[in-house]
């Protein structure tokens, strides 16, 4: 494993067996750099944005802990851009793979973790996906031996004929052994052949379920006014003294008295404030089949 390791905390049991019956291992792919949130993520790392109040990375963390158990045991969390800020948020709380000087892409990132992984079947969620809906039934009848995707029905093409990969996946030891630490995608060098052959599970969420990449403006301002049922965001600390309308606003940040925000948020404080404006995006299912991303 590269970089360093939060660790704490005594050994706690996994919920779901895999095939060695020692648990599935829960892996949150944390180290985008979020350039298409810039500049939020100027002030803190991607999968640290609020959505609802809680960092995407409490979220991610949250969804996998059903699953395979909590603790440093069982979660850990690549990092590479604000890795430090990634360190301290989860000490304690899982494993920390950090990746220099470059980071190591969704399949490299899972093979710098193969030591700690140690055998076991792995459970992957993309830390900036909003999944409310949870993985609790992911793994139900997996055979272990495929790896199976998280799917989304969509209009036109999609990833996969239609479906949208959502960012969580299953992976067995078999194909986490194949995979090295180096620059590369979990579609290139693993799922691609795998769907050629016949041989990728793909597993569609029910209708009506919701799923987000919170990778630009629009789908993080999306994703948190689902989370509030519509209603805009404020932090704790945060101040708000002019109008807002379906925003998000940072915890700490300010809206000074003659303001009038719409679909925007606000980050920064006081003497440096920092807005992104953003247009709530319906789901595309246009994206091209050749390169989901993971």
């Amino acid at each position: 494993m590269t970089g360093a390791t939060a660790e704490g905390g005594p050994r706690e049991r996994g919920c779901t067996a895999d095939a060695t019956g020692r648990g599935l291992a829960g892996v949150v792919l944390a180290a985008g750099a979020g350039t298409r949130l810039r500049p939020l993520t100027d002030l803190r790392p991607k999968v640290l944005c609020p959505v609802g109040g809680r960092p995407l990375l409490d979220h991610a963390l949250d969804r996998l802990a059903p699953v395979t158990g909590a603790g440093p045991d069982h979660l850990a969390v690549n990092a590479h851009h604000g890795a430090d800020q990634v360190l301290a948020h989860v000490a304690g709380r899982a494993t920390v793979s950090v990746e220099q000087p470059e980071p190591l892409g969704t399949a490299g990132a899972v093979a710098a973790l193969r030591p700690w992984i140690d055998g076991r079947d792995v459970l992957v969620t993309n830390g900036d996906a909003y999944l409310p809906g949870g993985l609790a039934t992911l793994a139900d009848g997996w055979d272990g031996v495929r790896s199976r995707l998280l799917c989304l029905r969509v209009p036109g093409r999609g990833d996969f004929d239609g479906l949208r990969y959502v960012g969580a996946c299953l992976l067995p030891w078999t194909a986490v052994l194949g995979l090295r630490a180096r620059p590369t995608g979990l579609y290139e060098v693993l799922w691609r052949a795998a769907r050629e052959r016949g041989e990728l599970d793909l597993v569609p969420l029910p209708a009506g379920a919701v799923a987000v990449d919170c990778g630009t403006p629009g789908d993080y301002l999306t994703a948190n006014l689902h989370a509030s049922g519509g209603d805009s965001v404020v932090g704790a600390g945060a101040r708000v003294l002019g109008r807002i309308e379906r925003c998000v606003v940072w915890d700490g940040a300010w809206v000074g008295p003659e303001e009038q925000l719409v679909d925007a948020v606000r980050a920064g404080d006081e003497s440096h404030p920092v807005t992104v404006h953003a247009r709530r995006v319906p789901d595309r299912g246009d994206r091209s089949a050749s390169r989901p991303r993971g």
